[in-house]
């Protein structure tokens, strides 16, 4: 688990040091396996097993949470059919293999729950036709502010945010986006971050965060520029003769 280059629109942006302690520790002491181990295969294979301990070990010490992840994903892969199976079989693999992140958080919450779903818009857009884009911006305030409002803000919270807007945003734009110049823009807001991040951690062994400025918000930029696009989109394909 890396750390994630921050959240754009709903406040809950890690600072340097976000990542609750324990957890951090722990992603510290599988980076450094791989390092000392000279990124070998058989480092790569004991840092692999490590961690797929350590998430079993978290899932049994969280069945509540572990089973309202399931429960969550199970409705979404019934309401994506066959073709966005694959997606929401992933999304569940990472939420419950990241569990720790939860710390001292007994239950997912509802404003993680809120996050995991805007994740599986992209199983579930066939779905809901042109509102994706809405109900993505809207989710991506609310998550957050429902989080403060209930006290359940978590690391896991924020890493799932970012996660849920790079994949939702980068599948958007990949698939929807007419504009070459607007796709490369939703490479460079979300991919090309958690690429420096990853390979920065992979390389010294330890996690590397990534200072963010109130100021400086490419990807919130890039989200409205998508969503505003797809709306006059519609309004043009709708728009009588």
């Amino acid at each position: 688990m890396t750390p994630a280059p921050g959240h754009e629109l709903d406040g809950r942006r890690p600072t340097a040091g976000a990542l609750a302690p324990r957890s951090r520790t722990a992603t510290n002491e599988l980076l450094a396996l791989a390092r000392d181990g000279g990124w070998t295969m058989g480092a790569w294979f004991r840092l692999l097993c490590a961690a797929s301990r350590r998430s079993v070990e978290q899932a049994l010490i969280r069945p509540r949470p572990f089973l309202e992840v399931t429960a969550l994903h199970l409705l979404l892969a019934g309401m994506a059919g066959r073709r966005g199976r694959t997606w929401i079989s992933v999304s569940w693999t990472l939420a419950v293999t990241h569990l720790g992140l939860l710390e001292d958080r007994r239950s997912l919450g509802p404003a993680n729950a809120l996050t995991l779903s805007r994740a599986n818009l992209p199983a579930v857009g066939h779905l809901l036709g042109g509102w994706v884009p809405a109900l993505a911006l809207a989710s991506d305030f609310i998550d957050g502010k429902l989080a403060r409002a209930t006290g359940t803000e978590s690391s896991f919270g924020q890493y799932a945010d970012f996660l849920a807007d790079t994949a939702m945003w980068t599948w958007f734009g990949l698939r929807h986006e007419t504009s070459r110049t607007v796709q490369l823009a939703a490479l460079a807001a979300w991919v090309a971050p958690a690429a420096v991040v990853l390979s920065r951690s992979l390389l010294l062994g330890r996690m590397v965060d990534v200072p963010r400025r109130w100021w400086f918000r490419p990807a919130a930029t890039v989200q409205l520029i998508l969503a505003a696009r797809a709306a006059i989109r519609r309004y043009h394909d709708n728009a009588p003769l």
